[in-house]
C-alpha cells in the first residue's frame, strides 16, 4: 500500500480557520496596538483578559480543536500558517530551509505591521571574536555610556544605543570603523528596506561604506578573523565576507535594547548575572517577537503539504506561553561565542539557528557585565518588580538610572561624581525632588545654548553664503534652547518653593 493510498500518512493540506476563529485573531491582532486595554484587567487582577491572556486562550481554543496541528488563518495584515505547538514550529521552519522553500524572513509587529529584517547570513564558527577579547574592547565605550549620565544619574536611551553601535563597530569592524557613524546610519537603512525595491540601491551603498575595511580588516575584528588565511583556512573574501559582517553588524546594534532591559532584570532582583539577565531579556522580550517565512517552492514536512505563496508565521512567546512555560529556556554556556545556534534566534529572522545573533548576545552580556562593575542600576520607570513584569517592553520607554557603587542602597541618591548630582526622580517623591531634577535639567539646556552659540561664532562659518546659513541655524538653536531653559528653571522654582 502506497502512502498515498493510507489515510493515516496521505499527505493533505493544512485545516483552514472558521470565519468567527478568524475574526478573533484579527482583532486580538488589533488590541495589539491599544496597549491601554490592558490596565483595568491588571488593576483588578484578572491578567487572563489582557491582550496576551485573550490571545493564549484563543490559540488554546485552536490546539484543542486541531489536535496541535498548523492551522491557517486570515487576517487584515495577511493569510497566515500559524504552528500551534514550538517543536512544530521548529521543525517546520527547519523542513523549508533544509528544502530551500523559504525567502527571507520579514519582521511583524504585535499590531500587524511588517519591518525589513537583516538578512540571515551564516556565520563561520572560528569568525567571531573569542570570549576573553570582548572584555578589553568594550571598556572603554561602557565607559564612554556611563560618562555620558544625565545629571540624575539615568541612562539615556539614545546614548546607550550610540554606545552599542560604536562597541559593535569596533567588535565586528574594525578600530578603524569606531567614529564611522554614518556605516551605522546606512546599515540600518539596508536594513529597513529589506524585502523592498530600495533595497539592492542601499545594499550597494552598505557595500561601499564597508568596502575600505574589508580591503584592510582589523585582524582583532570579526571581520579580521572572517578573512584572515591560517592553517585549513584559505579565508573569506571580501564578496563573502561583506553580507556576513553587516549581518552581525546589525545584531549587536539590535542587541542595544536587550542590555538596558537585562539592567533592569538585574535591578530588581529577577536575574542573579548578567548572563542570566541578558538570557531572561531576550526570552521575554525578543527583539524579534515574531516573524513572517514567505513559502517560494512546495514542500512537505511531516503529512503536511505546505504551497508555494504561504506564509508561515512564528511567535515564539505565544507558543511559550500557551504551553505554560515559566522558566527560562536552557542556554548556551562557556566560552563560545558561537555555541547555541540552533533553534529560533530571538534577534535573527534565520528559520533554524544564528551564531551571529550569539555573537551578538554574548556582547550584550559583555556590556551589563562593565555597566554593574561599576554602578548599580535602579529602575525609574516603568514601575517593575520581579513577580509582575510586563508582557512587552520597549527599551525606549524604559528609564533606568546607574548609581555608583560607592552610594549607600536606598539613600534615595544617585551619586555620579557630579556637582549636579540630584535625587532620583520616582513615584512618591516630594516635589522638591522633582525641582531638583527640573533645575539640573535647565542647567544643561542651558550649557547646551552656550555651546552652540560659541560653535556659531567660529569663523570658519564665514567662508561662503552655506556657512552662514548654518550659524543662522545654530544661532537658532542655541536661542530656543536658552529659552526653554528659562521656562524650566521656572517650572523648578515653583516645585522648589
Amino acid at each position: 500500500m502506497t502512502t498515498a493510498d493510507n489515510p493515516a500518512t496521505a499527505v493533505r493540506r493544512p485545516a483552514t480557520a472558521w470565519p468567527l476563529e478568524n475574526a478573533l485573531f484579527s482583532a486580538a491582532m488589533v488590541a495589539q496596538r491599544l496597549p491601554w486595554v490592558d490596565g483595568p484587567a491588571r488593576a483588578l487582577g484578572l491578567d487572563v483578559f489582557t491582550r496576551d491572556g485573550v490571545t493564549r486562550r484563543l490559540l488554546a481554543f485552536l490546539r484543542r480543536t486541531r489536535s496541535g496541528r498548523p492551522v491557517r488563518l486570515s487576517t487584515p495584515f495577511g493569510s497566515f500558517l500559524l504552528p500551534l505547538a514550538a517543536s512544530d514550529a521548529a521543525g517546520l521552519l527547519a523542513r523549508a530551509d533544509e528544502a530551500g522553500a523559504l525567502a527571507p524572513a520579514i519582521g511583524l509587529t504585535a499590531g500587524g505591521q511588517r519591518y525589513g529584517l537583516s538578512p540571515h547570513v551564516p556565520l563561520p564558527r572560528d569568525a567571531a571574536v573569542p570570549a576573553a577579547h570582548l572584555g578589553v574592547l568594550s571598556a572603554e565605550d561602557v565607559d564612554r555610556v556611563i560618562a555620558a549620565r544625565r545629571g540624575d544619574g539615568t541612562l539615556e536611551w539614545h546614548e546607550l544605543h550610540r554606545g552599542v553601535q560604536r562597541l559593535g563597530r569596533r567588535v565586528v569592524v574594525g578600530a578603524a570603523a569606531v567614529e564611522d557613524t554614518l556605516l551605522s546610519e546606512v546599515l540600518a537603512a539596508a536594513t529597513q528596506a529589506a524585502g523592498r525595491r530600495s533595497y539592492d540601491g542601499r545594499a550597494e551603498a552598505l557595500g561601499r561604506r564597508l568596502a575600505p575595511y574589508l580591503a584592510d580588516p582589523d585582524p582583532a575584528s570579526l571581520t579580521g578573523r572572517l578573512m584572515a588565511e591560517g592553517p585549513g583556512s584559505e579565508g573569506t573574501g571580501p564578496e563573502t565576507a561583506l553580507p556576513a559582517v553587516a549581518h552581525a553588524l546589525a545584531l549587536v546594534s539590535e542587541a542595544a535594547g536587550t542590555v538596558l532591559q537585562a539592567l533592569a532584570l538585574l535591578a530588581v532582583g529577577v536575574a542573579a548575572s548578567p548572563e542570566a539577565a541578558v538570557g531572561e531579556a531576550l526570552r521575554r522580550w525578543p527583539p524579534v517577537a515574531a516573524a513572517v517565512y514567505p513559502v517560494r517552492t512546495d514542500f512537505t514536512w511531516q503529512d503536511l503539504a505546505v504551497e508555494a505563496g504561504t506564509e508561515i508565521l512564528r511567535v515564539p512567546g505565544w507558543l511559550r506561553a500557551l504551553d505554560g512555560e515559566g522558566h527560562p529556556e536552557p542556554g548556551p554556556t562557556g566560552p563560545s561565542v558561537t555555541a547555541g545556534t540552533s533553534g529560533m534566534p530571538p534577534l535573527c529572522g534565520a528559520p533554524t539557528g544564528c551564531a551571529a545573533s550569539r555573537f551578538a548576545a554574548l556582547v550584550a552580556e559583555h556590556v551589563v557585565r562593565a555597566v554593574t562593575e561599576a554602578a548599580r542600576p535602579v529602575v525609574i520607570s516603568p514601575q517593575l518588580t520581579a513577580d509582575r513584569l510586563p508582557d512587552s517592553l520597549d527599551p525606549r520607554t524604559l528609564v533606568v538610572a546607574l548609581e555608583d557603587l560607592a552610594a549607600r542602597p536606598g539613600d534615595g541618591r544617585v551619586t555620579v561624581s557630579r556637582p549636579n548630582a540630584v535625587p532620583v526622580s520616582a513615584f512618591g517623591h516630594a516635589p522638591a525632588a522633582y525641582g531638583a531634577l527640573a533645575h539640573a535639567s535647565a542647567d544643561r539646556l542651558e550649557r547646551h545654548a552656550q555651546s552652540l552659540a560659541v560653535c556659531a561664532a567660529d569663523s570658519g562659518w564665514n567662508a561662503d553664503e552655506e556657512g552662514e546659513r548654518f550659524r543662522m541655524i545654530l544661532l537658532g538653536h542655541a536661542e530656543r534652547c536658552a529659552t526653554a531653559a528659562d521656562g524650566v528653571r521656572q517650572a523648578a522654582k515653583r516645585l522648589t518653593d
